[in-house]
């Protein structure tokens, strides 16, 4: 017989900060509980199935599988969100999208657009928040768009469209108040590419081009035909891009640039403001 605590002092998963909390995620998938539920019972006997689950999830996450990946599912904002190996995995930073925009913006009526959506996190959150906003969230790759759309209707959000467009591809002629994006923004010879959970990640979600701004150049570009006079351009973006990415919105006309530093204190979004 094998109880709680013993399962998870046995895991020995990779040493990490989130070692400990990995393996709580693992056994509370695979018994069906809480986390809070192995604290309060550590000495509960588990059944050979569950342990067998358990082992098969602990075996995946030591070959350094992530685990949203292993479970299917993350937390982002106040919402659980199915999530998939053909989507990046939501991550807290991006929250900080999420909250500058709510600030941003009237909590009446407004139209706004998450570009490479992914889980639809972002724009989930937004709707989730601001019930009278039109919330259109794109992305290019079908599963992508399938998988938004699936945490859509589990949500019951009916302020959500999940299209399939490349950026701005299929949106012609639409304007909106708003346009949110966490697009990739990886260098593609970073080192960072060949460790940790960002190798099972789609290197098309991370990677952009030599200097990691390929998307974002094209996204500052064509934003002012998608923008209504006064609209907001909101990116996340490398923790050392910032500078890089406040000039490119110069160039492009747009006001009251500014950066915003995310919890690890980088600066993590970059804002811009269309001329009215």
């Amino acid at each position: 017989m094998t109880i709680i605590a013993s399962l998870l002092r046995e895991a020995q998963l990779p040493d990490s900060p989130t070692a400990r909390l990995d393996a709580e995620l693992l056994l509370a998938a695979a018994l069906g509980k809480s986390r809070s539920y192995l604290r309060t019972w550590p000495e509960r006997i588990v059944g050979s199935e569950a342990a067998q689950v358990f082992q098969s999830y602990v075996a995946r996450r030591r070959e350094g599988e992530p685990v949203a990946y292993i479970l299917g599912q993350q937390g982002f904002w106040s919402l659980d969100l199915e999530v998939a190996p053909h989507t990046l995995i939501p991550r807290p930073e991006t929250e900080l999208l999420v909250e500058l925009a709510l600030h941003c913006l009237p909590v009446e009526q407004a139209r706004v657009l998450d570009l490479g959506t992914g889980t639809g996190a972002i724009a989930l959150a937004l709707a989730c928040e601001r019930a009278a906003w039109d919330v259109v969230a794109v992305d290019r790759v079908p599963e992508a768009v399938a998988l938004a759309e699936r945490n859509r209707a589990r949500l019951g959000l009916g302020n959500v469209s999940v299209r399939t467009s490349h950026w701005f591809s299929a949106l012609a002629g639409e304007r909106f108040h708003l346009i949110v994006s966490n697009p990739p923004y990886i260098r593609s010879q970073d080192p960072h590419l060949s460790a940790g959970d960002v190798r099972f990640e789609p290197v098309s979600a991370l990677v952009s081009g030599n200097d990691g701004l390929d998307d974002i150049r094209h996204i500052v570009a064509a934003a002012p035909e998608h923008l209504a006079p006064g609209g907001w351009l909101m990116l996340e973006h490398g923790y050392d891009q910032a500078a890089q990415v406040r000039e490119l919105l110069a160039r492009q006309g747009f006001e009251q640039i500014e950066s915003r530093i995310d919890l690890g204190n980088h600066e993590r979004v970059t804002l811009g403001r269309l001329a009215c």
